[in-house]
């Protein structure tokens, strides 16, 4: 005990410059010296509880989360305005195929170039619950969660590391300060021991949690069971999915005592836990009141059609702070800048030219998110046969009847005509209407105008779509251009997890189970309901090419997925979703195309452009670790590829 006194506590100092903005995630031991102390009274205990929370990911930072621009669904222009912005997003740099192993980018498993460490995340947790104990000023009940919470925390951070890098090693306890050399070179666990360990770690931690947050104002953001239940629903997905079950690329994956990081052969019952994990957790989400979000404005300003209702119920299931659908919204991580990045200028009777925050419009979503989502019939663009697919880059003129989804009169491409209600609450482009921003009457709204010399195109500098969509989804409605420049910016806690994800998963792993049966169409026709859109079994049979491609287990999985993709596009999902399926190599080997935004007439500027080549190699289904961290454990196995 003598040796823990004098032990200065370094990583303590170094959680406190991890956050910045004033709520309790952010709060950390201040001035404590030794481990006793952060223990000896109640008040310190709980700053080092906020401490394990801080190491939480920025979720809604586009240039921290691995999965907002690590992919193919947002692109940026090149070469990047370094002089003007500096650095490039280190994630966007991922996804041009400039990720390495000397100084990896967003290295989450040391700490280092836009990641968080979560190895000493899970060492901070460790010293929680190896003292919350000896706090004496505390009942046992605030002892129960506080230990529940960090116990959650522990799981989420080792998960966190093990679906970026694959087989991770397991923290149960803190390495001694006595440990040997030989004793600190931890080695690499097999991958499905870290899922066991990960989900048994939940299990216990969720018997300890409060099924809801007694005080919202200052709670909210600590977790729950229902948010504990969710992402280990979330988690036994991830474990079922081809790239972790069963998967014969790793055969020859071992560490140096030969011992297989994977299996390769496929168990059939992982997708059953999984079912299982998700009705759960949809239970446990239903008994305390979430349910999918509907727009109902406090106060009836808002002259709305049902055209515009369903928009406003897609886009304020994201915006719309602590909605019923919201399972766990990130606390420590408010959508505001993000929203700057994403929202064109569409007012052009105000100059953005002095605005210290000023929309950029520069988030830009791809050609190929665009085409993904379905046409008003519920179906992909190529399957539905009342559909021009073949002329979808044609031109085409918008009349009073599209008047809700753009603008009268205006020149744009087919491919953005008789589309279904989320291609319009998701996405911006140019002759898009884009409802608020200080107009409620859906008769009397903005709308994009992105060709060059419009006011939401190409202009100063590279504030401006590099593919001539915008990403409408994450930018709030409330949020006003003033007359003075500036951009007031309605913030938001970014959705971690919401129930139209956990319908989904549900569908997905039913339908691995049993296939397309009644009970796996029932939790994907929830989701299209609210999009305003024809259920699976009535799309498929009344306007698709092929009428039947639902009632078999592998159509019916192409359906789930491309609903996954398209119900929660830009939320951080599409990433992660096409590496556990394996899909990554294929999908994201393809050219990035967006418009010819350079271009003024519209003849010229709806000619597809290509921007850049991207590939994604089998080597980067698994971020690299740092080189020197392989050099100093030599027990410690680089990842297939690097």
């Amino acid at each position: 005990m003598k040796k823990i006194k004098r032990i200065i506590i370094a990583f303590v100092a170094a959680c406190m410059t991890i956050m910045s903005s004033c709520n309790y995630l952010d709060i950390v031991p201040d001035n404590i010296a030794t481990i006793d102390y952060a223990f000896r009274l109640r008040s310190q205990a709980e700053k080092y509880l906020f401490t394990c929370y801080s190491y939480l990911p920025e979720f809604a930072s586009w240039s921290s989360n691995p999965a907002l621009l690590s992919g193919d669904e947002i692109w940026f222009f090149y070469p990047y305005d370094v002089a003007y912005y500096g650095k490039p997003p280190s994630n966007w740099e991922v996804a041009r195929g400039n990720q390495g192993i000397i100084n990896p980018y967003l290295n989450y498993w040391d700490g280092g170039s836009g990641g968080k460490s979560m190895f000493q995340a899970i060492r901070d947790c460790n010293t929680f619950l190896e003292n919350i104990e000896i706090v004496p000023d505390m009942d046992d009940t605030e002892k129960r969660r506080w230990t529940a919470e960090v116990k959650f925390l522990k799981a989420y951070y080792h998960w966190y590391l093990l679906r970026m890098y694959g087989p991770i090693p397991v923290m149960k306890e803190n390495i001694p300060i006595s440990a040997g050399v030989e004793e600190v070179k931890r080695y690499r666990e097999p991958i499905d021991s870290c899922f066991d360990y990960i989900v048994k770690l939940i299990d216990t931690a969720a018997a300890g949690l409060p099924d809801v947050i007694q005080d919202p104002v200052s709670e909210m953001g600590r977790v729950t069971r229902p948010i504990a239940l969710s992402i280990k629903a979330r988690i036994l997905m991830t474990a079922a999915s081809p790239l972790f079950n069963g998967n014969p690329d790793y055969a020859d994956f071992t560490d140096n005592r030969g011992i297989h990081l994977f299996n390769t052969a496929a168990d059939p019952q992982k997708w059953q836990l999984a079912a299982d994990a998700c009705k759960e957790a949809i239970d446990a989400c239903a008994a305390v009141g979430h349910q999918l979000y509907h727009f109902n404005p406090l106060v009836n300003t808002y002259n709305l059609g049902p055209e515009m209702k369903i928009q406003m119920d897609i886009r304020n299931a994201i915006c719309e702070k602590w909605n019923s659908e919201v399972i766990w919204g990130a606390t420590n991580s408010l959508s505001s800048a993000i929203q700057k990045y994403a929202q064109p200028i569409i007012d052009p009777s105000i100059s953005t030219e002095n605005g210290a925050v000023r929309p950029l419009g520069e988030y830009a979503p791809t050609l190929k998110v665009a085409e993904q989502f379905y046409t008003k019939n519920g179906l992909p663009i190529q399957e539905d046969k009342t559909w021009d697919y073949e002329n979808r880059y044609n031109l085409d003129t918008a009349t009073a009847a599209d008047r809700f989804y753009i603008q009268p009169n205006y020149v744009t491409a087919a491919l953005n005509f008789n589309r279904e209600p989320r291609f319009y609450a998701d996405l911006g482009f140019d002759g898009g209407i884009w409802y608020g921003q200080g107009k409620f009457d859906d008769e009397n709204t903005f709308h994009v105008e992105g060709r060059l010399g419009g006011y939401s195109g190409n202009r100063r500098g590279s504030e401006y779509s590099i593919t001539g969509y915008y990403a409408k989804k994450l930018v709030n409605f409330l949020n006003v251009l003033q007359t003075t420049g500036a951009y007031q910016i309605q913030s938001y806690p970014w959705p971690i997890i919401r129930l139209a994800d956990l319908y989904l998963y549900y569908a997905e792993a039913l339908n691995e189970v049993n296939g397309p049966t009644a009970e796996t169409l029932k939790w994907i026709d929830l989701v299209r309901e609210r999009a305003g859109i024809p259920t699976v079994e009535d799309a498929w049979t009344n306007y698709a090419k092929n009428p039947g491609a639902y009632q078999s287990k592998d159509g019916f999985r192409k359906i789930i997925h491309q609903e996954r993709l398209i119900e929660m596009a830009f939320e951080g999902n599409r990433y992660w979703d096409l590496r556990r399926w394996k899909e990554a190599e294929r999908v994201m080997s393809q050219p990035v195309k967006g418009w010819n935004v350079s271009q003024q007439d519209p003849l010229y500027y709806y000619q597809v452009t290509s921007l850049f080549n991207q590939t994604f190699k089998k080597r980067d289904y698994f971020w690299p670790i740092e080189e020197k961290s392989t050099i100093v454990n030599t027990n410690l196995v680089q990842n297939p590829g690097w």
